[in-house]
């Protein structure tokens, strides 16, 4: 049990369990872990959040690289995972199917993918298809693929006021960028034990440790070191609508915010020549300025173009060229980030979810690797392109920048804007279109406006327990949450269905995020006997499942963080097929895998203190997308749906008495009786 190695090590012998057990909870606890602490010299108080004894890519060369499963787990897994999913006709003939797969055509597979991958050692496998899949991907961005997180409101009264909150966050994202760029950004690592390794001396120690071994420094201290690659991309970028292919845009030169309001598009520069932040008087002054305009909105708004299909956007795009505009769509596309400024004050979490996930399509540019969007009274949130990056990056900088401005803000409800000439700083950008663009405006405002119409949106909470609770009987709060969601499916539809929930695999160089397969034989099986009306199960057996279903849970949770899931490692031999020209082995065909991967049940969680919500649209159009949230006392999510395929408010109501179904149980009560 302790022996062997854990990925690639070049040759350094790690403990199995160690590795398994530890390095999941690194990753499982990334989004709690990667807020770092403050250590700012007075002399950099003003530009960066801290300086950092390591540099911010101290781990970078030395980190694991993703390992590629064995072929006949990664055969075995798909089909557990399809037995909870297929009747037994049909698990029988994809069984026979897999058998041959891993015996004929996944066994050639397999061996060039790991040829593949050998020789190109500097990634990991899964790096480039996973990019391909996004940027060769056709459909609009808005719904498809842009996620939002909605940050918690200050809790200082008089500090969400749209100006004073705008203000504090553009100056902390900036002293955010300056800290990445300059290397003082303290890197990305779990510590499993905080109170020996997140210290000054545990950083001295890894300082002079060789690049390329620090990883293993840092593992003998129990500390997980985390891909920060994706880092790069978050700032001065655009995805580009490209005709096939998109490409991703960096211009680390520009020194420029994109500001929108009311259809309206504004720059003005946050960095001055010398590359120092503008002071915060002087940036509110620009956006009091830009508050203060009246014009009403454009009657044809450039942003609902980067709601339409990407080939049709792409097209548009050269016409805009061609029009006179190139200079406009440079200053959209290097600005270091979009700041949305609308005029709505939501009345509750539906509202909000709205607004942050697409608005009125005028004021948003989805192509921004990320836009702070803010209403009126300061709800704001952060929307953010895929293709470039996953969570992890994101959160460090949402964690980090709603630290540093609900704790140090840099302006106050009293504060007064500088007495500065805002007329000449900030530019308006203003576009030549001609009628042919206009009509490619308003018909993409059209397909948007249905797109978006076609939506629903629910939100339900209970309180009548959380993770304390869940914690106290010995079991896992996202198992449980997991399960909560296939009960209800139960529930409504009477049938278990392809579910997906992410997983980080930034403890990997170049990782991305591997999917847990949360509907299981184990859930099946207790979905069916809470149901049950004749001859009940006891309320002992009903917490034998939970504890299954906790326990399975775990286990796939464990696979996938440490890259030992199956559908990354299935992706990347489909990918090696179609690259080279090869047919498609009959596994790829059976109609089974386009089923298992037809995701009627989407999930995502993030934890933070920051985050208020989150959410994201279906995966497919009779699908859930479900974002969901554990607080100690309470659980939470946030789901949508196309109707009529699927109805958001009854599932709503499912997962309310599953979450009260689940409750009676932990409380030694029959939920039925």
């Amino acid at each position: 049990m302790l022996s062997g190695t854990f990925g690639r090590t070049g040759g350094l012998k790690i403990p199995r369990y160690i590795a398994q057990n530890d390095l999941t909870k690194a990753v499982w606890n990334i989004n709690l872990s990667t807020s770092a602490r403050l250590r700012s010299s007075s002399a950099l108080e003003s530009e960066y959040l801290h300086k950092s004894i390591l540099p911010t890519d101290a781990f970078q060369a030395s980190l694991i690289r993703l390992p590629i499963p064995a072929l006949e787990k990664t055969c075995q897994r798909y089909l557990n995972s399809q037995e909870a999913v297929l009747d037994p006709a049909a698990f029988q003939r994809t069984s026979e199917i897999v058998k041959r797969f891993q015996e004929v055509e996944g066994k050639g597979l397999h061996e060039k993918l790991v040829a593949k991958d050998k020789a190109h050692k500097h990634t990991s496998y899964i790096s480039e298809p996973w990019f391909d899949m996004y940027l060769k991907a056709r459909v609009p961005i808005v719904l498809n693929f842009n996620p939002f997180m909605t940050f918690n409101d200050d809790p200082k009264e008089g500090y969400n006021q749209q100006l004073i909150r705008s203000t504090n966050m553009i100056v902390a994202s900036m002293m955010f960028m300056k800290t990445l760029r300059a290397g003082y950004l303290d890197p990305d690592v779990y510590h499993l034990n905080p109170k020996k390794s997140d210290t000054e001396s545990f950083r001295k120690i890894m300082k002079y440790i060789p690049n390329k071994f620090r990883w293993y420094g840092a593992y003998a201290y129990k500390a997980f070191p985390l891909d920060m690659s994706q880092y790069p991309r978050l700032f001065n970028s655009t995805r580009i609508p490209r005709i096939g292919k998109d490409e991703l845009f960096t211009d680390t030169s520009a020194r420029h915010l994109l500001v929108m309001r009311n259809g309206h598009m504004y720059t003005f520069d946050v960095l001055d020549k010398n590359g120092m932040i503008v002071s915060p008087t002087e940036i509110m002054s620009h956006l009091q300025y830009i508050l203060s305009d009246t014009r009403p909105p454009p009657d044809y708004p450039l942003g609902y173009l980067t709601a339409e299909n990407r080939d049709t956007w792409a097209v548009v795009r050269d016409k805009l060229l061609d029009a006179g505009n190139t200079e406009q769509l440079k200053m959209v596309d290097s600005a270091v980030f979009a700041l949305i400024l609308d005029d709505d004050i939501p009345k509750d979490p539906i509202e909000v979810s709205r607004l942050h996930l697409h608005g009125n399509g005028a004021n948003r540019w989805f192509d921004k690797s990320f836009s702070l969007i803010m209403t009126k009274d300061g709800k704001t949130c952060v929307n953010f392109e895929h293709a470039w990056g996953d969570g992890v990056a994101v959160l460090r900088y949402f964690n980090e920048v709603f630290k540093l401005t609900t704790e140090k803000p840099f302006v106050h409800p009293d504060t007064q804007p500088a007495n500065v000439d805002s007329a000449a700083a900030v530019k308006k950008i203003e576009f030549h279109l001609g009628d042919n663009l206009k009509q490619a405006i308003s018909e993409a405002k059209s397909r948007f406006d249905h797109l978006v119409n076609s939506l629903d949106l629910g939100f339900t909470t209970t309180e009548k327990f959380g993770k304390n609770l869940i914690k106290e009987k010995k079991l896992s709060p996202d198992a449980i949450m997991q399960l909560s969601f296939q009960m209800a499916f139960y529930k409504q539809y009477g049938k278990t269905v392809p579910t997906y929930e992410s997983c980080s695999t930034a403890a990997f160089k170049h990782g991305r995020t591997e999917t847990i397969r949360s509907a299981t034989m184990a859930t099946k099986k207790t979905c069916e006997m809470f149901e049950k009306t004749g001859n009940r199960p006891s309320v002992s057996e009903l917490q034998g499942m939970l504890k299954a279903c906790s326990d399975k849970h775990g286990q796939l949770t464990k696979e996938a963080a440490m890259g030992e899931g199956f559908d990354r490692h299935l992706f990347g031999l489909k990918h090696i097929a179609e690259t080279e020209g090869m047919p498609l082995p009959e596994l790829y065909t059976d109609p089974a895998y386009s089923y298992i991967n037809h995701i009627i049940l989407s999930t995502s969680t993030l934890s933070s203190p920051a985050v208020l919500l989150g959410g994201f649209a279906p995966v497919v159009p009779d699908g859930f997308g479900v974002g969901y949230g554990v607080q100690d006392d309470s659980l939470g999510c946030n789901v949508t749906s196309y109707p009529p395929a699927r109805d958001v408010q009854e599932f709503l109501r499912c997962v309310k008495q599953s979450f009260d179904d689940i409750y009676e149980v932990l409380n030694d009560r029959d939920p039925k009786k």
